[in-house]
């Protein structure tokens, strides 16, 4: 059964710690009943103490008061409700595109194991875990937020993760007049019901640290074909935020979006840019890398 917003939570940090510490020395869990924002925090400590707060750490928060996400866009949670935590390491890739790819498939694959026909857990690029019904509709997963800073030579990372996993029981605000308006929160209860946010962050912490290990090593390559298996955009009509209109066409090895516009194929390599699809999926378009 989920936890009631009254109980405390009994969260598994002994069983994460035993499971990531042996592959990544030093590790830590710490949780924390409430914060503005854990990325916020993490990046707190570091700035200020340098490599003494370079340790890996996983810190989760019940309640976040000012969650950020891309481009400023603010996360609300509640406890229980959301899963929001923040993982922090230093690490030194040879090329740090599509590292928010690397962590979106690493979670998917984690709550919706295998790599099914059609995935209920969908990717789309470039931080965003969306949910697809049995009736073709959409909705918002969860969300992801990667930091960097540098201390000398040390680069830090930050890796921010937020999970709707129980139905919200108010709406989100409404979309500024310039902004798209946002795909409503989804549950991840409505695909495993049950699931609460303790479950939720034990099955997904573990394999988090391991595909980022793993990103460090090889980069985004490895990763590709299993982005293209839940491309949420791909063979769909897309527009950016410059108003340019075209066919999404999956990602390329740096994790680049491909997009097919009168001017022809574009790369797309800049999280600041805002993607939305124009039309609802194509049952019948091909899902490309």
């Amino acid at each position: 059964m989920s936890t009631p917003p009254t109980a405390p939570i009994r969260w598994p940090a002994e069983a994460i710690w035993e499971a990531v510490a042996p592959v990544l020395p030093g590790f830590t869990v710490e949780v924390l009943p409430q914060i503005d924002s854990t990325n916020t925090e993490l990046m707190r400590r570091f700035r200020s103490a340098g490599p003494t707060a370079a340790e890996p750490v996983l810190l989760v928060a019940e309640q976040q008061t000012a969650g950020r996400g891309r481009m400023g866009r603010s996360w609300q949670s509640n406890a229980g409700d959301s899963l929001t935590f923040s993982l922090g390491l230093p690490l030194q890739p040879a090329d740090w595109s599509g590292l928010s790819l690397a962590v979106g498939i690493s979670i998917a694959e984690s709550l919706e194991p295998g790599n099914p026909a059609a995935p209920a857990i969908r990717l789309k690029w470039p931080n965003d875990l969306w949910l697809a019904d049995a009736r073709g509709g959409e909705s918002k997963l969860g969300g992801i937020l990667v930091e960097t800073a540098n201390w000398g030579e040390l680069r830090y990372v930050v890796i921010g993760v937020g999970i709707n996993v129980r139905a919200m029981a108010r709406p989100l605000p409404a979309a500024a007049a310039d902004q798209p308006a946002a795909l409503a929160p989804g549950a991840l209860q409505t695909l495993l019901p049950g699931i609460d946010v303790a479950d939720t962050l034990l099955r997904v912490a573990p394999a988090l640290v391991q595909a980022v290990q793993a990103f460090g090593m090889f980069g985004f390559t490895p990763f590709q074909a299993r982005f293209g298996a839940r491309d949420a955009l791909a063979g769909r009509v897309v527009k950016l935020s410059d108003g340019t209109q075209g066919v999404a066409h999956g990602v390329g090895e740096n994790g680049a979006l491909l997009v097919h516009t009168a001017a022809g194929m574009k790369e797309i390599t800049s999280s600041e840019v805002s993607v939305r699809p124009v039309a609802p999926p194509n049952p019948g378009s091909a899902r490309t890398c």
